[in-house]
């Protein structure tokens, strides 16, 4: 096995190339869209360099999260390339240290940054990104309003049933709609009738449909000055909108998801996300497994442009793979669980067997 001094020595190098890689790709990710920003807001005469700015740095860390696989991939191939290259792996195999003796630490260091990104650096990226959509709906809001012959849909589910509500506009808050329309369906999804109102107000969860005339099948129409639907959303939420589950923190997940559920909507997203962030630090590892099958190569041999475009491409493949399963988890067709940690065991599951292949025959 490796000793502390080595390990703590090999555990710095690795820590240090992913963190540079991932800083590098956060400045890229920021350079980019700043620039793109400021190509779309060049007829705004309210968006100032500084305010853009803000923006692209807000939106930076919640873009780069989703590539971190590929920073610790490529973190862990130049720092086994950079070892190799300076015979110190060599040295280290001299010593009687192993090739899973070495690994420890990068494994090790795989998964903290994994723990780390999930528990610390997620809920930071999550709410720097409600707070650049903030931003983005005051700098755009002019351009990215509805359209004024567009209608304003709600699904919700309560003590009621289920129902779908469409209205002309809605107030800032969620609280209020104009020229509402309610369809209102049972426990088996058949229709039982049609409210329309001249306005609705949300409060103590119910809705309050001022002057309404209520159709039923087979029934003659029925007028009154107020009608009650009992709701289980709130004013914020209907403001809002669905929630993209990029945009929840990993400790909100679980609320988010309950919450959805409460509405009668689809809670698989939240499920999937949360399930995803939970296999993260596995899917690391199966990074540095992958980067270690494709970066030991002693340079003498020769080859080494085509065993880091490997490294790359597998990486590249799992990654495709990964959202692959993932769709295919969001769309129901397999479980969450399924979709999120098959990629990262297959992964690693491979890795290995790679290593052993190339290490001990």
């Amino acid at each position: 096995m490796i000793g502390w001094t080595l390990g703590r020595y090999f555990s710095a190098r690795f820590l240090t190339l992913i963190l540079a890689v991932f800083v590098t790709i956060c400045g890229m990710v920021f350079v980019v869209d700043f620039v793109e920003m400021l190509r779309r807001t060049t007829d705004l005469p309210d968006a100032s360099p500084r305010s853009v700015a803000l923006l692209a740095m807000l939106r930076a860390p919640s873009a780069s999260e989703q590539l971190m696989p590929f920073c610790v991939l490529c973190g862990s191939m130049a720092a086994f390339l950079d070892l190799t290259r300076k015979l110190e792996l060599l040295i280290a195999r001299a010593v009687g240290v192993s090739v899973w003796g070495f690994l420890v630490p990068p494994i090790a260091i795989a998964i903290v940054i994994g723990i780390g990104s999930v528990m610390l650096f997620n809920p930071v990226s999550a709410a720097m990104k409600q707070r650049a959509d903030k931003i983005e709906v005051e700098i755009f809001g002019r351009l990215t309003q509805q359209n004024a012959d567009a209608d304003i849909w709600i699904r919700q589910k309560s003590v009621d049933g289920d129902a779908i509500i469409k209205a002309r506009t809605m107030s800032r808050d969620g609280s209020r709609l104009t020229k509402p329309t309610v369809y209102i369906y049972d426990d088996h999804d058949k229709f039982e009738a049609e409210v329309e109102a001249e306005h609705a107000q949300l409060s103590d969860g119910v809705w309050r449909f001022e002057q309404a005339r209520i159709l039923m099948p087979g029934e003659e129409t029925i007028e009154t000055s107020v009608y009650l639907l009992a709701s289980n959303l709130t004013p914020a939420q209907v403001a809002r909108g669905p929630i993209s589950p990029q945009s929840v923190a990993f400790w909100d997940l679980d609320a988010a998801r309950r919450q959805t559920d409460r509405a009668g909507l689809d809670s698989t997203a939240y499920k999937l996300q949360f399930q995803s962030l939970l296999a993260r630090p596995l899917l690391f590892v199966a990074m540095v497994l992958i980067a270690a099958a494709f970066s030991l190569r002693f340079f003498r041999f020769g080859g080494i442009e085509k065993m880091v475009g490997g490294g790359v491409a597998a990486g590249f493949v799992l990654y495709v793979a990964t959202k692959l399963v993932g769709d295919l988890g969001g769309a129901g067709l397999v479980s969450a669980p399924v979709a999120a940690w098959s990629p990262a065991v297959i992964a690693s599951m491979l890795g290995a067997l790679a290593l052993l292949n190339q290490e001990d025959g």
